[in-house]
């Protein structure tokens, strides 16, 4: 059999539950397929954050081992410079040089400088061809940072007056594959699909947002016990967890008001994840055109749980800009964009800015407690889809054993047959710390060693059926995840020896992977001047 193409496909900020092989209301038929054809994976875990994630899923490593230990600002010290470092290697650099043709289309996200290429940047970083934007968030009519190559493109966003990036982003990676079939069919290939969708702004067509006109009038305390019933009837879940209880800063949705506001949001945060799985579609018609269907590993996954952040009323414009990198307020026809979460003003189109709030996302991350920025289950815990007609028998299986994102390159390179190399450009870099998911595709029965996070000073550790979790600067709490996936019962009380080994367990992951206390960079941001904006944001 001749090496595969593999395509990993990453979305932005979209909860556990919502689509619809894993029991969401979101019509996703494109994902469906490639799940009833492949595997579901009800046990990944992501790294909670867009750019942590984004590193640790390109190198095999855990963020701080990449200079990603936050996002991409300079926080001071090593492992904290918020752009990419050159003593990591990426998945397109080890295929590169073993014969793959390497594509890239969407959010980059992993590099400090946005205006000018540097050694952060993805055609420096491994990839034969990049179209998509440097910076995390902006406006889908009009992304800032949007780039071909290493040029500046914003002017294709300009120009054109249907010009919407998940379109765009789609759209490039269709033409990678077309193009590739042309050019270098001989090859194997790889290529990186990054939706900035779902992530705020609240941007999607409106013929999309209209399919979803009363899906969500039941609310979000109704729709969380359907999501988790479903879940358990598909196998995702057991039968034994309970739905952690509504997020206690929001109301009974009976209770609430603006409901017409509330409900808009969500139709819109609907309508941008169908918007991408219709690309994802294309995607996959293009592989079937070109007869690459069969050989290629297509893997899907979120970046981080879903997202609480509202977007304050009455903020300065134009520190949006400099925080935000809003690229511009005013819309490609000269409108004001009206930016806040102001409720007498429906999300969806270019002359707003909106995100979809804390209650809703509580309904994306179903059942589990939390959300972005947590290293609590509704923080980490992604969808995880791998299709490969080639390799994967269990048609439709699920799999419950436990992963996290270093595990994506090790995969790769097993698939693939590539070594991971002791060097970079003659300098040492650290050993992958992935596990390969390949021996998993038909066996469900494969184990791996602990699993460690930390963010914000929020931090974990899975081994086996145990999880040791932190809510900064709260006390590690318990958790037996065979009997209680949704976090309720902290048994740390009772088992304070389980509590101090896994503990000491991971201050010694900490140490090695070059993890700094959270009050120590905080110190460090307000010396130096660099404390966020907006703490706990996207920059």
């Amino acid at each position: 059999m001749s090496k595969p193409n593999v395509i990993v496909v990453l979305n932005d900020d979209m909860g556990y539950s919502d689509i619809g092989c894993f029991g969401g209301e979101v019509e996703t038929p494109n994902l469906d397929a490639l799940a009833a054809n492949g595997l579901r994976y009800s046990q990944f875990y992501n790294t909670a954050r867009c750019s942590p994630s984004r590193a640790s899923l390109l190198t095999g490593l855990h963020p701080h081992q990449t200079g990603i230990g936050v996002l991409t600002y300079d926080m001071g010290p090593e492992g904290y410079a918020g752009n990419l470092t050159e003593q990591c290697v990426t998945i397109p650099e080890v295929l590169k040089a073993n014969g793959y043709r390497t594509y890239m289309s969407g959010k980059w996200h992993i590099a400090s400088n946005l205006v000018e290429p540097t050694s952060a940047w993805p055609m420096q970083r491994g990839f034969d061809e990049f179209f998509g934007t440097i910076i995390g968030a902006g406006s889908f009519y009009h992304p800032n940072t949007l780039t071909r190559g290493n040029e500046n493109a914003e002017h294709e966003a300009i120009d054109d007056p249907e010009f919407f990036y998940t379109d765009a982003i789609s759209d490039q990676a269709v033409s990678y594959v077309h193009e590739h079939d042309r050019r270098s069919a001989e090859d194997p290939f790889f290529m990186y699909v990054a939706y900035t969708a779902p992530h705020w702004p609240l941007h999607a067509h409106e013929e999309d947002i209209a399919k979803y006109k009363g899906r969500f009038d039941a609310g979000w305390d109704k729709l969380r016990k359907e999501r988790l019933n479903r879940l358990v009837r598909s196998g995702i879940l057991d039968k034994s967890w309970q739905l952690s209880p509504r997020d206690v800063t929001q109301p009974p949705f009976e209770e609430a008001e603006d409901k017409q506001w509330l409900t808009r949001c969500m139709e819109v945060y609907a309508a941008q994840i169908d918007r991408m799985d219709q690309g994802i579609g294309r995607i996959l018609k293009a592989l079937e055109e070109t007869g690459q269907a069969d050989n290629t590993v297509v893997i899907f996954l979120s970046d981080n749980g879903g997202c609480a952040e509202d977007i304050p009323q009455g903020v300065d414009p134009r520190e949006l800009v400099e925080n935000l990198m809003i690229a511009q307020y005013k819309t490609r026809d000269g409108r004001d964009v009206r930016i806040g979460n102001y409720r007498d003003v429906m999300p969806g189109g270019e002359d707003t800015y909106q995100s979809y709030g804390p209650a809703w996302a509580n309904l994306s991350n179903t059942p589990f407690r939390f959300y972005k920025h947590w290293t609590h289950e509704g923080g980490i815990s992604t969808p995880l889809i791998v299709h490969w007609p080639k390799g994967v028998k269990d048609k439709g299986g699920i799999r419950h054993n436990p992963g996290q994102l270093p595990d994506i390159m090790a995969t790769i390179l097993q698939v693939t047959e590539c070594d991971y190399p002791e060097a970079r450009n003659g300098m040492a870099i650290p050993p992958c710390e992935g596990v390969s998911l390949a021996p998993s595709f038909n066996d469900p029965a494969v184990t791996r060693p602990p699993l460690f996070w930390e963010h914000e000073g929020n931090a974990a550790v899975r081994d086996g059926k145990w999880k040791l979790v932190r809510n900064y600067p709260g006390d590690w709490e318990l958790y037996d995840m065979e009997a209680d996936r949704t976090e309720l019962n902290d048994l740390a009380p009772q088992f304070p020896d389980k509590v101090e080994g896994m503990a000491r367990s991971y201050e010694e992951w900490a140490e090695r992977c070059g993890v700094i206390p959270r009050e120590k960079i905080l110190s460090v941001m307000v010396a130096s001047g660099e404390q966020a904006f907006w703490e706990g944001q996207d920059k």
